[in-house]
């Protein structure tokens, strides 16, 4: 009987040896449709890592940001999330990312000086570095080579005076009724891509006023609105145009400002009378190729996480070139890391070679947490200029009393630090 008991013993001793860990489980908030592919990189990861699982949870875009609010007043953030550029500011004043400068100093896998510089810049946050881009976009010319043509050009704009001249010149080539620019007034980026290539910053005294009276961003602002003046663009939104790839090549525009997720749009509507008759350009600037706006995501750890080497352990692994490779194959967003861009896939296509160009030259928006309500405020302001309700220099300085309005609390908080640091 002894014996059999011991036996028994042995046994559940064994199979409790035999069980595997229990390990840990990350929570991964991811948003759209990087969300959907990611979950195809998980399983390579957790294969690579057995003690690590990845709960990867879809947050819709229109949520997103809401939900992370509520989730940070909660203390339920999770591990690791994707966060888009303009929200790093906000939740870096919150004191709620962790800095990742350590890991990165100890790292063989993220390595700095790989990254386009603007777009790394969106993740450094009052000299902290709290992110790791992910995927990156921007803002260029898609346009019409076979109209360009007839009105006499082999080439797109190289700066703002030549591009202006192709505009004077296709609108007597097209009519009335089609145009040689589409900007919908909905969008703010038009105009914020034209005022990032100024010397003038947007904000001013430390980022806690507008600076939007600067001969910066006047000139960008009337060259915005030239375009509407001389019916070289439509008044209009994107709302009122039914479909805007049907539009494009039906020819009622020639150049169309948008970002890379429109290059697998285009190519999968193209007519095939069309095919070859359109591309990509950088965004002519006033005096040569233009700066543009850092866009895109990065990948961030929460400080309440309680596994933050694992989550790091994920961000490496996400950032490798070869996953990168793979997920720009998934989904077609574009790799952050100027290596990635030497692979064939990207090397040799001709409607990317434009967005890499770009990146070069991209500069992040002011990094204040208010900045999404500065920005839809300077899209109200500018469209009251090009439907002709408010003369330019109102606009201005209307727009600087409502951006000082918007960065009250921010300059209250500034003029504290600095009275304190004075003491």
């Amino acid at each position: 009987m002894a014996l059999r008991v011991s036996a028994l013993l042995c046994l559940l001793l064994l199979a409790g040896c035999a069980r595997p860990p229990d390990g840990i489980t990350l929570r991964f908030w991811a948003m759209g449709r990087e969300a959907e592919v990611v979950g195809e990189l998980v399983r390579e990861f957790e294969a690579e890592n057995p003690g690590i699982r990845v709960d990867v949870q879809n947050i819709p875009w229109t949520a997103a940001h809401e939900k992370l609010l509520t989730a940070y007043a909660a203390e339920g953030l999770p591990d690791i999330c994707q966060l888009g550029n303009t929200w790093i500011p906000e939740f870096a004043t919150l004191r709620s990312l962790t800095p990742l400068q350590p890991y990165v100093a100890a790292s063989r896998e993220v390595v700095p000086e790989d990254y386009f510089p603007g777009i790394w810049d969106t993740n450094v946050v009052e000299g902290q570095l709290v992110g790791i881009p992910w995927y990156v976009d921007t803002r260029l010319l898609f346009y019409r080579k076979d109209l360009l043509r007839q009105a006499g050009y082999d080439h797109p704009p190289r700066d703002w005076a030549e591009w202006e001249r192709m505009n004077a010149a296709l609108k007597q080539v097209i009519g009335a009724n089609r145009y040689p620019v589409l900007m919908p007034l909905n969008e703010f980026e038009p105009q914020l891509s034209l005022a990032l290539q100024q010397d003038d910053a947007l904000l001013r005294d430390h980022d806690t006023r507008g600076n939007f009276e600067s001969p910066g961003f006047r000139r960008a602002l009337g060259f915005y609105a030239n375009m509407f003046e001389q019916g070289w663009a439509p008044k209009m939104s994107e709302t009122q145009i039914s479909n805007v790839w049907d539009e494009f090549f039906r020819g009622f525009t020639v150049f169309y400002l948008s970002g890379p997720w429109n290059i697998r749009e285009f190519r999968q509507r193209q007519p095939a009378s069309l095919e070859g008759e359109w591309g990509t350009a950088p965004l002519p600037g006033p005096h040569g190729p233009g700066a543009g706006i850092a866009g895109g995501t990065s990948l961030v750890i929460f400080q309440s996480s309680q596994h933050k080497q694992a989550a790091w352990k994920l961000i490496e692994f996400l950032s490798r070139p070869a996953m990168q490779q793979r997920f720009h194959a998934l989904i077609g967003d574009l790799p952050p890391r100027r290596s990635v861009w030497q692979s064939a896939a990207l090397r040799d296509d001709p409607l990317a070679a434009a967005f890499g160009e770009q990146l070069e030259r991209v500069k992040p928006t002011p990094k204040v947490l208010e900045w999404e309500r500065i920005a839809q405020q300077m899209r109200v302001v500018t469209e009251q200029v090009v439907r002709g309700s408010l003369p330019q220099d109102k606009a201005v300085q209307q727009l600087d009393r409502q951006v000082d309005d918007i960065l009250a609390k921010r300059r209250w908080i500034v003029e504290q630090q600095g009275a304190e640091a004075a003491r």
